[in-house]
């Protein structure tokens, strides 16, 4: 099976601007391709999964990754999957994001001569002049159509700003830069970059007259539609200190019935054989499943070692057992006590169990928080400094676990 047929199979190609060329280039090692990655926070998310993903099967096929780290663009903001303007970030916190993104993807992509290298679009965006642009540019761009992309008409309504507006001529110019540059003669995205990807193909055809090529991944989406990455406390963080091995195994542990087989497909590196042999699995097998999908990703993601002591972790817990020892902890300091305790309310928020009091209120009286197994009655409930000194065990429903400790 080509690498290419290998992607079909897996359900991970959404979209291509030329199936044979681009199955030519990929099966045959010559892609230089490029996949972007915006800094908006100081670590990938699984949102970025897949993209990361695809970028190792590529390369492990002999196609050489471009990893294009938005330190440039990040100064718009990409308004594709937006109803609101995204926030300004300084300099120092772009910069900072594009280094803790870099520490991760040496998790999954091999860097060095003749293999991946990144490059950071700030080092030829922020050096344009707005006239040359607007001459050089802006003539290779029907506002009409922009206006028609996808990424554009959601915003429409609200209001979409001149800034954002630019994000896709920035986008197109990164393709045309680095087809220049580096050769890179592919760009790969998630499905709701294809205008933006569009977009560059065309630049490199107007001012070169050469052929660049496209592919859109599918978006990591449940049964339900719903982006998958996404907690009742924020997203599923890469780095270890944001969500921890063990949140990270839970995460994929606890993912629906209609949704772990396609995962496992799309996400793990696990032989297609294999797969294909779970799809008529059912009922108690669905759970081996999901054990297989939390261990195989947190492997992927934190290192084997890591993802054996999240595995030994949850059994223990939901087998009843005393070892806490690789749960996700919080240290309390003394400050924030009053009166020798804390509200559960407020150790909840503190452990990043809920997002706001009213959601801890909420939980409490519907009896899903439970504190060294017992059910909490009362929101006004209090957790002592001798209670946090023996180590607290919270429980949020029947999966999500965290202890507090006396710092």
């Amino acid at each position: 099976m080509t690498i290419y047929d290998e992607l079909v199979a897996r359900g991970l190609i959404a979209q291509v601007t030329d199936e044979k060329e681009i199955k030519e280039l990929v099966n045959t090692g010559k892609a230089t391709f490029y996949i972007g990655f915006d800094p908006t926070a100081d670590s990938l998310h699984v949102g970025h999964f897949m993209a990361l993903c695809l970028m190792k099967r590529l390369q492990m096929a002999g196609n050489k990754p471009v990893v294009l780290i938005g330190g440039g663009t990040g100064y718009i903001g990409d308004p594709s999957g937006r109803t609101d303007l995204r926030s300004m970030m300084t300099p120092e916190m772009i910069q900072h994001n594009c280094d803790c993104f870099k520490k991760q993807m040496e998790r999954f992509i091999e860097f060095g001569d003749d293999k991946a290298i990144m490059v950071n679009n700030a080092d030829w965006l922020l050096k344009l002049n707005y006239i040359d642009v607007l001459r050089e540019v802006g003539p290779c761009f029907s506002v009409n159509n922009m206006l028609r992309a996808e990424c554009y008409k959601q915003r429409m309504e609200k209001g979409l700003s001149f800034l954002e507006f630019n994000y896709m001529i920035m986008q197109s110019y990164d393709f045309y830069h680095l087809f220049r540059h580096y050769g890179c003669n592919m760009q790969f995205g998630g499905d709701d970059q294809w205008s933006n990807m569009l977009g560059g193909t065309e630049l490199i055809r107007k001012k070169l007259g050469k052929d660049a090529y496209a592919m859109t991944i599918t978006l990591l989406t449940n049964s339900e539609g719903k982006k998958m990455g996404k907690t009742a406390s924020g997203a599923v963080w890469l780095d270890p200190n944001k969500t921890s091995p063990f949140e990270f195994f839970q995460y994929w542990r606890n993912v629906g019935d209609s949704d772990v087989l396609r995962c496992i497909r799309m996400l793990t590196f696990l032989p297609l054989e294999q797969i294909e042999e779970m799809d008529s699995w059912e009922g108690s097998q669905l759970n081996q499943a999901k054990e297989i999908l939390a261990y195989e990703l947190t492997k992927l993601v934190h290192g084997e070692e890591e993802a054996e002591k999240a595995k030994t972790a949850s059994h223990a817990l939901f087998a009843g057992g005393a070892d806490d020892s690789n749960m996700p902890t919080t240290e309390i300091s003394a400050e924030q006590l009053t009166d020798g305790a804390i509200g559960i309310m407020d150790l909840m928020m503190v452990c990043k169990l809920v997002p706001s009091k009213s959601e801890a209120r909420r939980l409490i009286q519907q009896g899903g928080v439970f504190v060294n197994d017992n059910k909490v009655e009362a929101i006004d409930f209090k957790v002592t400094e001798e209670m946090l000194k023996e180590n607290v065990k919270i429980r949020k429903g029947k999966k999500k676990f965290h202890k507090a400790v006396m710092q």
